[in-house]
C-alpha cells in the first residue's frame, strides 16, 4: 500500500475514491456506498507525498496545476467525498500532529493590523470587477442571501436580505447609517432608496469603492451616500444605526474586541447595530489552509462563544441573534452553478489556474455550508438595553412596508 494509502484506507469510508498514480498502479478505497464514485489521477510522485503531509492545502493546489485530474467528473465530486467523510480525517496521528501546529499559529495567521488588513482584503476583492460581474446577480452581493424559500432567484434572494436587515435596524428618513465594509454598495444603495437613510460607508477595496459610488449615481442617490476609503477602527463619528455584512470575517481573532469596541462607539448611547458574519457552530478551530493561503488571508470564521465573549468584553447587549443555517449553502450552489456557466470566460479573462482555484473554492465552502459547522448569524446590538424593540414583531412589519417601496432599485426591473 502507497504512502497515501495509509491515509486515505482509515480516512474513506463513504462512498468510493479511486486512485491511479502515476506509475500506473491503483488503488481503491472505500465501500462504493453512501457517497459519490470518484477517480482522481496523480501524475507525478511528489502529488502523493503532498497529500499525505497536507491533503486539505495539497489537493487544491494540485488540482490547480493540474497535477491531480478528476477522471470524468467535477472537482465538486472530489470534495463531496471529503466532505462525506469529514470526520475521518482528523482522526489520523498525522493531521492531528498538523492541527495542533495550526492552532498554535492561529493568532499569528490572523494578523490585521491597520494597514494589513487592506493589503489582506485587496488580494481576493480586487480581481476585475467584470471577473465578478460574470457570476454575481445584478445587486452584485457577495454575501449570504435570505432564502424566503430555497428555490427563490438568486437576486431575489439577496434583495430579501437586503429587507430583512433594513427591517431590523428599523431605519426612518433621515436616519444616519455608518456601514462598515460596504462590498460592491448594494446595501448602502438600498438603505438610501428605499428607506432614506443618509449612508456613510467605508471600505479597503479601491476597486470595490469605485463600483460603489458609480452604483449609487445611477440609482440617483449619491447625494445621500458617501464612500470612504478607510479601515473601521479609523471611521470617527455617531450614527443612528451601524451596520456590518460580511466583515467580522476579516477582523481576526486578535481584534474582535477592536471591531466591537468601535461599534460601540459609532453607535452612541442611543442607537444599535445590525452585524451579520459568517460563523461556526462548532467550538473555536482554525482557518483552512487553502483558505487562508488563497482566499482569505487574516480571515477566520468565529464560534458564536468567540463573539459572544468579545461583546461581554465590550459592554454590549446582544439584543437578539438569528441563526441562517442553509442559506448560505443554497447562496453558494448558486454562485457555483454561475461560475461553471461562465467558466470559458474566466479562463479567458484571469487564466486557467485562477479558475481552477475558484473552482474548488466555491466547491469546497458550498459543501461546509451543507455538511460541516459553517453557518450565518445576525446580531442586534446596542448599548442600551431598550434600544432595540423588546419584541421581534416589528421586523416582519417592516419587511412587508419595505417590499413595497422597492421599485425605486435599480435592478427592480
Amino acid at each position: 500500500m502507497s504512502i497515501l494509502g495509509h491515509l486515505l484506507s482509515r480516512f474513506i469510508r463513504n462512498g468510493r475514491l479511486t486512485v491511479l498514480h502515476h506509475d500506473g498502479a491503483k488503488e481503491s478505497f472505500g465501500s462504493g456506498e453512501n457517497g459519490p464514485d470518484v477517480t482522481v489521477k496523480l501524475h507525478d510522485a511528489k502529488v502523493q507525498r503532498d497529500l499525505f503531509f497536507n491533503p486539505e492545502l495539497a489537493s487544491a493546489e494540485a488540482y490547480m496545476d493540474g497535477r491531480l485530474t478528476i477522471e470524468g467528473g467535477k472537482v465538486l465530486d472530489l470534495l463531496m467525498l471529503f466532505s462525506v467523510n469529514r470526520t475521518g480525517l482528523g482522526s489520523h496521528p498525522v493531521q492531528q500532529a498538523l492541527r495542533k501546529v495550526w492552532r498554535a499559529l492561529k493568532s499569528r495567521h490572523q494578523s490585521n493590523k491597520v494597514g494589513q488588513a487592506a493589503a489582506n482584503v485587496s488580494s481576493h476583492y480586487d480581481h476585475p470587477r467584470a471577473f465578478y460581474e460574470l457570476w454575481l446577480d445584478e445587486t452584485m452581493s457577495y454575501s449570504c442571501a435570505y432564502f424566503e424559500r430555497p428555490d427563490m432567484a438568486l437576486k431575489d434572494a439577496q434583495v430579501a436580505k437586503m429587507r430583512h436587515i433594513a427591517a431590523k435596524l428599523g431605519i426612518e428618513p433621515g436616519m444616519t447609517v455608518a456601514e462598515i465594509g460596504s462590498g460592491w454598495g448594494g446595501l448602502a444603495t438600498y438603505l438610501a432608496a428605499v428607506c432614506g437613510a443618509k449612508v456613510t460607508a467605508i471600505n479597503v477595496s479601491p476597486d470595490q469603492l469605485a463600483a460603489s459610488k458609480d452604483r449609487v449615481c445611477k440609482a440617483g442617490v449619491a447625494d445621500r451616500v458617501t464612500f470612504f476609503e478607510k479601515d473601521y477602527r479609523e471611521l470617527t463619528g455617531a450614527f443612528d444605526r451601524v451596520v456590518s455584512v460580511g466583515m467580522m470575517e476579516h477582523v481576526g481573532v486578535n481584534h474582535f474586541d477592536d471591531y466591537f469596541a468601535t461599534v460601540k462607539r459609532l453607535c452612541g448611547r442611543d442607537g444599535y447595530a445590525m452585524i451579520h458574519a459568517i460563523g461556526r457552530m462548532s467550538p473555536p478551530g482554525t482557518t483552512a489552509p487553502f483558505i487562508r493561503k488563497y482566499i482569505f488571508p487574516g480571515g477566520y470564521v468565529p464560534a458564536l462563544s468567540e463573539v459572544f465573549a468579545s461583546t461581554e468584553r465590550c459592554g454590549l447587549w446582544v439584543d437578539d441573534c438569528e441563526v441562517l443555517r442553509l442559506h448560505y449553502y443554497w447562496t453558494i450552489k448558486a454562485w457555483r452553478e454561475n461560475f461553471e456557466a461562465v467558466r470559458g470566460e474566466v479562463v479567458a479573462m484571469q487564466g486557467e489556474r485562477f479558475a481552477r482555484m475558484w473552482e474548488f473554492y466555491l466547491a469546497a465552502v458550498e459543501l461546509g455550508f451543507l455538511h460541516g459547522s459553517n453557518m450565518v448569524y445576525q446580531l442586534l446590538l446596542s448599548e442600551k438595553r431598550d434600544a432595540v424593540p423588546v419584541t421581534r414583531d416589528f421586523i416582519t412589519a417592516r419587511e412587508a412596508d419595505l417590499k413595497g417601496r422597492e421599485g425605486v432599485l435599480p435592478w427592480a426591473t
